[in-house]
């Protein structure tokens, strides 16, 4: 049997100007990537509509960039995001707090214009 080649990803190099991951989100996210077996791996972030505001983030951990992608090594971590949402995320910063009633990830985004009260979505 012959084996083909795997194709190879096709995705830029970005920095901390696109998103910057503070010390706290990056040891949470350090940890998740371990425990799914992906220490390797990366947070993607999306924006895609919904919400309140019309605007929302979505974040998985994924192996790694996809066709396309924008990489991002920031605070240990890697951060892939696709080009139409980083259009959306620049200059932002992700943060993560334990707090019992409002923690989680939180994406502190100089672009948007409008925040929902529950704070889970955006306008820009």
């Amino acid at each position: 049997m012959i084996q083909l080649p795997a194709p190879s990803v096709q995705f830029k190099i970005g920095n901390e100007r696109l998103v910057k991951v503070h010390e706290t989100a990056a040891a949470k996210l350090t940890t998740l990537l371990a425990r799914q077996g992906r220490p390797g791996g990366a947070l993607r972030i999306a924006v895609i509509g919904g919400g309140c505001s019309g605007l929302q983030y979505k974040m998985d951990l994924v192996d790694g960039p996809a066709n396309r992608d924008i990489l991002v090594e920031s605070g240990s971590v890697k951060v892939v995001i696709d080009p139409k949402s980083a259009l959306f995320v620049s200059g932002s910063e992700l943060h993560f707090s334990e707090d019992l009633q409002h923690g989680g990830f939180k994406v502190t985004n100089p672009n948007a214009v409008a925040h929902c009260s529950c704070g889970e979505s955006f306008a820009a």
